[in-house]
């Protein structure tokens, strides 16, 4: 008995599928770059091109009408030899000794009583402080002005309730800065508070306890673990301040004009002073100064508060 023979099966041909576009083979590569690329299209439309152009202009003489004029290093060497410029950037800098330090310290005790659960209205507290960071800054500057004025405002007031004379707050060149400074304080403490208040939330809550285990009081945990541990957030909140009180232009602009005598021009409202007198070339440079300036500063602060594990 012979096996039976098997016909071999032929496969069926199948139609060769139509080429795929080049579109559509790069189209999982290209996905990605499609949705980002708005946000590159605007920062290089609003950001990267002014900031060229900036550059390009504090390396001329123009007065914002006609052809620029290039004059190389003029600008820079102007600035760095004009004693109006480095009197609004002391200005800056008491300011930011009469701010940043006391915004830290203050910030970060009232941080760590908000972050105790066991404080009663803590949400209202919290509003309480965040209010006058989201109120309109001109509006408390007149307030300010009023509250501050020499004859009729409330401070002098007060003081003559108690037999203290009164106070010439914004006419004074040794109390503008410091009202100044105030305002600023007022303005923005609650800002620093939210960044701090972060930071210590994000710190686990069993470090806390395996310290407590170990026999170590409130001052010791505080010094060993909370300070440490909220380096960071110490850091960019330095960083940031920093650069808004070198940038500074508002508030003396609204309250004091940056008087008397110059007092309280800092280095925002001397740069404001070379863009409405028409010099924008001297304007520019005087913007990146200030950049450098911030940059070596902010740079400073993070190394002098980096671990040394880092």
């Amino acid at each position: 008995m012979t096996p039976a023979t098997l016909t071999p099966v032929r496969p069926q041909r199948t139609a060769p599928a139509p080429p795929r576009s080049r579109f559509r083979r790069r189209g999982p590569f290209l996905t990605p770059y499609v949705f980002v690329a708005p946000f590159y299209v605007v920062f290089a439309a609003f950001g990267l091109y002014p900031l060229v152009y900036a550059l390009q202009l504090s390396f001329t003489d123009w007065k914002g009408a006609g052809e620029a004029r290039f004059i190389g290093l003029d600008n820079y060497t102007y600035l760095l030899t004009s004693e109006e410029f480095w009197s609004s950037l002391g200005n800056s800098a008491v300011m930011w000794l009469l701010i940043v330090p006391v915004q830290i310290v203050g910030g970060l005790a009232a941080a760590v009583l908000l972050a105790n659960a066991r404080l009663r209205l803590r949400g209202m507290f919290r509003v309480a402080f965040i209010a006058p960071f989201v109120t309109p800054l001109v509006a408390m500057a007149q307030v300010w002005i009023v509250a501050f004025d020499k004859d009729y405002g409330l401070v002098n007031h007060l003081l003559g309730l108690v037999g203290l004379p009164h106070v010439d707050w914004l006419a004074s060149t040794a109390w503008a800065k410091p009202t100044l400074a105030l305002l600023f304080l007022w303005k923005t403490t609650g800002f620093a508070i939210i960044i701090l208040l972060a930071g210590l939330q994000a710190v686990p809550a069993d470090v806390y306890e395996a310290a407590a285990l170990d026999g170590a009081s409130r001052q010791r945990q505080f010094w060993s673990l909370t300070l440490p541990l909220v380096r960071r957030s110490i850091a960019f909140l330095i960083v940031v301040q920093t650069l808004a009180v070198f940038q500074m232009f508002a508030e003396p602009f609204v309250v004091t004009k940056g008087g008397p005598y110059g007092s309280t021009t800092t280095g925002g409202l001397y740069l404001y002073n070379h863009i409405t007198a028409s010099d924008l070339g001297t304007g520019a440079a005087n913007s990146f100064l200030l950049v450098l300036l911030v940059f070596a500063l902010s740079l400073l602060s993070v190394r002098l508060l980096r671990s040394r594990d880092e």
